[in-house]
């Protein structure tokens, strides 16, 4: 294949990123009304050959992607890159999207005074702060409550006010928050690899520079970023021995999407292994204290902002709209209308019963994990990132972008190898499941596994092979249960992710 330096290929994703980010501008979910007349439709010619043009430049991204892995690089370097393919997204209206004007309603109903937790955005005025928001929400969720925590919709309603839910403002406010995840993922991306001896640069190129990070986290403003930085922040903290603030963290983690609560348990063995005095008293400390902070955490925030424990009673709304992406939703709605034409029974009491089966399994596997991590065959962070991959390879509910949960922290601490492999792979397929107005269309799958094919392809001519360089393992102590081990290789200056040897050929 032909082979350009790192800065050929930086040229090569950045013009990839223009042409998403311009054919996302006629193509991407424009809000039902926009007063400033900024994101406005053109038309149906227009947005056809807009997509189009979105997806040619998505495209180029994930190939840029994919060749920037095998050429010569710094972290520097990987940084500026970053820049550059994060820059054309800055001022574009949502894309791969329309998460955002839910978030906007929300933070409007905030400022409203209305439960979040019990109603939808349609029950804002149209003409008051949220009603442009509410009205460019997608059907599904018009009427479905918020399930994301407090802290969460503290800051939507920070940016409803500000802006007086006036859509162009509103959305760039929610995307400099993106901004701000993004900032926490690198800096805790950079910091976990060098606890756990891996390439900082491989971390990023993995787990920032990710075609499916950019479009879901920075061009899609989805809040899973925020929850990603924040969980990272506090696994940092956790492995320099601040377990407490590290517990914060995760609370704070919490309290815009539940799933982080999964890194307590890990941090718990980190507690349990630098713990002293009897064994029971190593094992509560282990078991609670991770915990008890984190509810103390998210308590305040709940408290401070007046929208009530409701969140407690809504993590699971999302998960009443089926998506194809969940494996055990699809054969749970498989047998019972297998079961609805054999026997004439209901389904959804089928499906609802394997899709419990599929968290129960995803719970086995995590404590799993744990238990791997608390003899000392896994680096605890390390067997987070494979608990959060499981997590959501087994729920009821799974959308592209859920990936990045796991991928970021497998990114800074997994030795490469197959997991990592099928990682890369994944990412360069997920990106074309959804189109720029944040729909799924069939071709979408089509696209998808087409792009899963090819990557297959290339892999197998120009196989992945782990690190050469190496260094101790992370300074996580590790219980004196199993043998101290080493968690992996050093850090390196080179990017060989997806290849044998860094290309240095010029550009």
């Amino acid at each position: 294949m032909w082979a350009m330096s790192a800065v050929g290929y930086r040229r090569l994703g950045a013009a990839g990123a223009l042409a998403t980010a311009a054919g996302g501008w006629i193509s991407g979910k424009l809000p039902a009304h926009d007063p400033w007349g900024l994101w406005v439709d053109h038309g149906f010619s227009a947005r056809t050959a807009a997509a189009v043009l979105a997806y040619v430049g998505l495209t180029l991204l994930v190939v840029a992607w994919w060749q920037y892995g095998k050429a010569a690089s710094s972290v520097r370097d990987t940084l500026v890159t970053l820049a550059w393919w994060t820059a054309p997204f800055l001022l574009t209206p949502p894309l791969f999207s329309a998460d955002v004007y839910s978030y906007i309603a929300q933070g409007a109903m905030v400022v409203e005074g209305h439960d979040v937790y019990s109603v939808g955005p349609s029950s804002l005025d149209p003409a008051g702060i949220g009603g442009d928001a509410s009205a460019s929400v997608g059907n599904h969720w018009r009427d479905t409550p918020a399930p994301y925590g407090p802290l969460f919709l503290l800051l939507s309603a920070a940016v409803a006010k500000a802006t007086g839910g006036t859509i162009v403002p509103a959305v760039l406010a929610m995307r400099a928050i993106a901004l701000v995840s993004l900032v926490l993922i690198v800096w805790g991306l950079c910091r976990l690899a060098r606890e756990h001896g891996r390439s900082e640069n491989r971390a990023l190129w993995l787990g920032a520079l990710n075609p499916l990070l950019l479009m879901h986290v920075v061009a899609g403003m989805h809040n899973d970023g925020l929850m990603i930085g924040l969980m990272l922040a506090g696994l940092v903290l956790a492995l320099r021995g601040r377990w407490v603030a590290g517990s914060a963290f995760v609370g704070l983690a919490m309290m815009v999407k539940s799933p982080a609560a999964v890194a307590l348990l890990f941090i718990g063995v980190l507690v349990h292994a630098s713990a002293t005095g009897p064994e029971i008293r190593r094992w509560a400390k282990g078991l609670l204290a991770p915990g008890l902070v984190a509810c103390a955490v998210a308590g305040s925030a709940t408290l401070v902002s007046g929208t009530g424990f409701g969140w407690l009673r809504t993590q699971g709304v999302a998960g009443n709209i089926h998506t194809a992406l969940s494996v055990v939703s699809d054969l749970g709605l498989g047998l019972g209308e297998l079961g609805r034409v054999v026997l004439g029974t209901d389904p959804e009491p089928v499906k609802s019963a394997v899709q419990r089966l599929g968290l129960a399994m995803a719970l086995a596997v995590i404590v799993l994990l744990a238990r791997r991590a608390m003899n000392g065959r896994l680096a605890p962070v390390q067997a987070l990132g494979l608990a959060l991959l499981a997590l959501v390879a087994l729920s009821p509910m799974v959308q592209p972008w859920y990936l990045l949960w796991g991928l970021v922290v497998v990114a800074a601490t997994q030795q490469h190898g197959r997991i990592v492999t099928v990682l890369i792979v994944l990412s360069a397929a997920l990106v074309y499941e959804t189109h720029p107005t944040g729909g799924t269309p069939p071709f979408g799958f089509a696209m998808a596994g087409l792009a899963a094919a090819v990557a297959i392809l290339v892999i197998r001519r120009n196989p992945v092979v782990a690190e050469t360089a190496r260094m101790p393992g992370p300074r996580t102590p590790v219980p004196s249960t199993g043998p101290v081990r080493s968690h992996g290789p050093g850090p390196s200056d080179d990017l060989d992710a997806t290849g044998p040897t860094p290309q240095t050929t010029a550009s």
